[in-house]
């Protein structure tokens, strides 16, 4: 009971958001708030919390109109990542970069099984930690499946 009102929490909290993200980048939402669950794990990780990073997107590169360079070190010696403003801007950002790096998974994002292979498959995934890709896959896959019907569920307006 206590995950599923976590999961609805997400979905109420950030659906509206990845909404205009998906329309103003061609991301199915969808597929984009199961991709934001498990980067951040339902909205629990410090860097979304505390930075509204929906990502693990590192602090490299230029500022843009979502990102004004902002970035945090969360541990010594560590990696910096994007601080955001806000949760809009932090997953404006993550649409762009998707977009703009990811094209071909982002095209065929009406298909939560063809963007899970295209984006498990690509440089997103690192290696670092051995190799997930399929684990990744299957798990967007399914997210994705239980993103529609908790989205339908909240926002019945909401059409695939």
């Amino acid at each position: 009971q206590k995950i599923f009102m976590l999961k609805e929490i997400f979905v109420q909290s950030y659906y509206p958001q990845v909404k205009e993200a998906g329309i103003k980048y061609g991301i199915n939402p969808v597929v984009l708030l199961a991709q934001i669950a498990i980067e951040t794990g339902w909205g629990e990780s410090v860097l979304c919390k505390e930075h509204f990073n929906f990502g693990g997107l590192t602090g490299f590169g230029k500022p843009s109109e979502f990102w004004p360079g902002t970035k945090v070190q969360l541990c010594e010696k560590g990696l910096t990542y994007r601080s955001y403003p806000d949760a809009r801007s932090g997953i404006l950002d993550m649409a762009r970069l998707l977009r703009s790096s990811y094209a071909s998974a982002c095209n065929v994002s009406n298909v939560p099984a063809a963007y899970a292979q295209e984006i498990a498959y690509s440089r997103y995934i690192s290696e670092v930690n051995g190799d997930n890709r399929q684990n990744y896959k299957m798990l967007l896959v399914k997210l994705s499946a239980t993103m529609s019907k908790l989205i339908a569920l909240q926002f019945p307006e909401h059409k695939d």
